[in-house]
């Protein structure tokens, strides 16, 4: 009886039979540690204008607004799409609803991938011959094959609204003073014109195949030497290669809305390269804004989201994207681990509040060794697949991204919203259709009653220890 209540309320409101002025429903998805929530709708609440006793108070004001959302979503890179391929043909339809359809799953609306091989790809590959200098070789085949098939199904089942971005992990060995596309190395500059060309090349042949990139990011991780593809450059010398050689190559071939993203890498040193690249006027101009990951926070210290606020505070005009963040060292025995979700939770929400506009995981599958990876450096992804049976293994930190990608749409815009004590963590949004969303997230191993407090309506909500909320009204 009280949900054919709620129903009809809900009902009314929507066809405006009631007016504005009455308190509305805010209807409320949680998902929980020791409990069988899972996205799961646990209640509808009634607004009141009037303010009960709880643990914690949530202020949003709708009046104050902030960043317009890109997107949500993760990265399609060779390991997903080699495991992808290994799935029975039931199990590849459940995982693309899972992550691509609205309805059904959460709404992936972003997606990275790769240019040339990266760590999660089966060997090392570039697209031209080698020593090529002129590119006349260029041919994407070898992603023909498992990478673009999955990326063009994942775009089919996100109805054409998958934005897709690529980044390079290495150029070609040659093109390096290291003759390695491993363990870092330096871009030769008598190859920077070729490099930049080589931008071109896969942005086309991509489109060619039926993939519209969105934008790229200059170089995955600039500042790390690993064992895996990657390729250093300081700050001067990305700016210097943005401002004299890939960004007027991309405006020389008709590519001058393609959106590129500098750094890439980790939020410890991202007001540095913020500062040499976005102060110098010509490299700025090619800018769409800066990408950042996670990995400063591997030592155990606080993630350095301020950092992210103090480079939205000097640069408003350009955008704030996490590129990259995975939970790095595998360990099958903690597929259910629930840290691991809640290290998702308090990073989307710090860095969302920080003004970022669109969140990027890492892999989005990989099998039950946290791979493929061609150097051994397997990590988790929020769903792996179990390639002996076929079956798939939905890890806590998926329901928590879904908590943000499946309510949180493209072009959202960000309100003001404030908690009276740090205990809670949140943040809130209002999508086009005009549904305002605010994810709420405990991680205490507290029972709390909170109140949703917005302009002189309240709702009581109760949330369970180690838990997160999404509320709609």
């Amino acid at each position: 009886m009280k949900k054919l209540l709620f129903t009809a309320i809900y009902l009314l409101m929507s066809a405006g039979v009631i007016c504005q002025n009455v308190p509305k429903l805010v209807t409320v998805y949680s998902t929980s540690e020791n409990s069988n929530q899972r996205l799961t709708l646990t209640d509808n609440i009634i607004f009141s204008d009037k303010q009960t006793d709880a643990d914690v108070s949530v202020f949003v004001n709708p009046a104050k607004t902030f960043q317009t959302m890109l997107g949500i979503g993760g990265a399609i890179t060779d390991a997903s799409a080699e495991v992808f391929s290994k799935l029975p043909v039931d199990k590849q339809k459940e995982f693309l609803e899972a992550y691509y359809d609205s309805n059904k799953g959460i709404g992936y609306s972003l997606a990275r991938t790769h240019i040339n091989s990266c760590d999660f790809s089966s060997e090392s590959y570039t697209y031209i011959a080698e020593g090529d200098k002129e590119l006349k070789s260029f041919n994407v085949r070898h992603d023909k094959v498992f990478r673009i098939p999955l990326i063009k199904q994942a775009i089919k089942m996100a109805n054409n609204k998958l934005v897709v971005f690529a980044s390079p992990w290495s150029p070609p060995a040659f093109m390096k003073d290291n003759n390695n596309m491993l363990q870092g190395g330096k871009l030769l500059p008598e190859y920077y014109q070729a490099w930049a060309n080589y931008y071109v090349k896969f942005i086309k042949a991509y489109q060619q195949e039926g993939i519209p990139i969105w934008g790229v990011t200059i170089q995955n991780e600039p500042m790390a030497a690993p064992v895996w593809e990657s390729c250093i450059y300081t700050a001067e010398e990305e700016r210097d290669f943005l401002k004299n050689f890939l960004g007027p190559t991309m405006a020389k071939n008709g590519l001058s809305k393609k959106n590129i993203i500098v750094f890439d890498h980790n939020r410890d040193f991202i007001n540095q390269r913020a500062n040499v690249i976005f102060e110098d006027s010509v490299a700025a101009k090619y800018a769409w804004g800066i990408g950042f990951h996670w990995y400063e926070t591997w030592d155990g210290g606080e993630p350095m989201h301020c950092n992210v606020a103090k480079v939205h505070e000097s640069y408003p005009s350009k955008n704030l994207l996490f590129t990259e963040g995975c939970v790095e060292v595998f360990n099958n025995e903690k597929f259910n681990y629930w840290g691991n979700a809640e290290r998702y939770g308090r990073s989307m929400i710090n860095d969302l509040n920080a003004g970022t506009v669109g969140l990027t995981d890492w892999n989005i599958l990989l099998d039950e060794h946290g791979g493929p990876n061609h150097v051994g450096n397997f990590c988790f992804a929020p769903i792996h697949a179990d390639t002996k049976t076929g079956n798939l293994i939905y890890t806590p930190s998926y329901y928590y991204i879904g908590h943000f990608s499946k309510f949180i749409r493209p072009n959202a815009i960000r309100m003001s919203t404030a908690s009276s004590k740090s205990i809670l963590l949140s943040s809130s949004f209002k999508n086009e259709d005009g549904k305002m969303v605010t994810v709420v997230m405990n991680g205490s191993n507290k029972l709390l009653t909170y109140n949703l407090i917005i302009n002189n309506n309240c709702a009581k909500i109760q949330i369970l220890p180690h838990a997160i909320q999404t509320l709609v009204y």
